[in-house]
């Protein structure tokens, strides 16, 4: 289809779109269900191979020597944080269509929280009954990661992996107030991927450590940039505007993936980081563009259920399996690998079967609850 000349005003979609009114089921893109159990996988296999530290202590020594091969492919895997964000990006424009700044809120916590609180619970008992896998934190530091806010309290993490949280929750909170707030349009959506590119950029040039940065976070900005102008793409069609916008973000993107992990202490190619980076662009896009139709199949609904329930849980659990597989009971080191995979994998399906659908249902209605009558 021929690119048409840029325009903020809203094109026609391919075929008529009607928004969805809260609570209305959305059509449901398996493929990125897929996508998402794959970046979750890539971090997995960085935090079981392709890095050091406590892991080195539950395989008793690094894993590059445990691995080596593997390994050389693994520590490209935390670029699925990356990918993460892409993603998050296309879904949160997609879910928020239509739909009012409460019950956006809604919807994301009742997300969030509750896979998350029993996630605490389960690697707070875990580093009481072995340390040297996960330290354990006090009570006051346990609550205030039960709010989420941890990392700009300055409390340690319960979780290793909440960092992308903070992330997620300071994106969630820009789309919401400018985006959200006065009703998702295709011209706001530009305009905000616009804005927030050209913060980014002026934050990163005025340097570290300034407020904006907090707020702008031009190392990320780009990915979830990427994912919104890609959700443009799959709404409304194929158009110059938001190609541009995924364009740009994508050279963004490519230059603070590789600027943040060439140097970062592991050896890494900056061509592979730079490939690795334009692959998790190229798989959002092939989505948008509706060239995975064809991945229908019932599992990936299922994928992408225990993407986040597995993200959880697999960094400080698994190194956990890991140590008492093999170190403690000297199973070789693939089966060890193979079996704390499947184990978080089904350590998920049980949080997301017996907390998730059951909790977050309700934890979004009580969140709807009308305030009681004043007599």
């Amino acid at each position: 289809m021929p690119l048409a000349t840029p325009t903020l005003a809203p094109p026609p979609a391919k075929t008529p779109v009607v928004p969805a009114p809260p609570g209305h089921p959305r059509t449901r893109l398996l493929a990125l269900d897929g996508l998402r159990l794959a970046a979750a996988l890539m971090v997995c296999l960085y935090h079981y191979a392709g890095r050091g530290g406590v892991v080195s202590a539950s395989w008793h020594q690094n894993p590059e020597h445990v691995f080596p091969t593997l390994s050389r492919a693994a520590v490209y895997g935390c670029l699925g944080v990356e990918f993460f964000f892409v993603i998050s990006g296309f879904v949160i424009c997609m879910s928020s269509w239509g739909r009012s700044l409460g019950d956006f809120f809604r919807s994301r916590a009742a997300r969030l929280y509750p896979a998350y609180w029993v996630a605490l619970v389960l690697v707070t008992g875990a580093s009481l009954v072995l340390p040297a896998v996960v330290h354990p934190v006090r009570l006051d530091e346990f609550l205030v990661n039960l709010t989420m806010l941890q990392q700009p309290m300055g409390v340690p993490r319960v979780l290793g992996v909440c960092w992308t949280l903070w992330v997620e929750v300071r994106f969630y909170a820009l789309f919401a107030l400018t985006v959200v707030l006065p009703g998702v349009t295709y011209r706001r959506v530009v305009l905000f991927c616009s804005v927030w590119t050209l913060a980014a950029v002026l934050s990163t040039a005025a340097g570290d450590g300034s407020w904006a940065q907090l707020v702008v976070m031009p190392q990320y900005a780009p990915y979830f940039i990427g994912g919104l102008a890609l959700y443009l793409v799959h709404r409304f069609g194929n158009r110059l505007l938001p190609w541009g916008i995924v364009a740009l973000s994508w050279i963004l993107g490519l230059r603070t993936a590789t600027e943040g992990l060439w140097h970062a202490g592991t050896p890494r190619d900056p061509y592979v980081v730079m490939l690795v980076v334009t692959l998790a662009y190229a798989a959002v896009a092939a989505v948008a563009a509706g060239w995975t139709r064809w991945a229908a199949w019932p599992w990936l609904t299922t994928a992408g259920a225990l993407t986040y329930p597995f993200y959880l849980v697999h960094e400080h659990l698994g190194w956990f399996v890991i140590r008492v597989l093999h170190r403690g009971w000297g199973v070789p080191p693939w089966p060890t690998l193979a079996v704390t995979v499947l184990t978080m994998l089904g350590l998920a399906w049980l949080l997301h079967r017996f907390v998730e659908t059951p909790f977050g249902p309700r934890l979004r209605k009580a969140l709807k609850a009308p305030p009681p009558a004043t007599g």
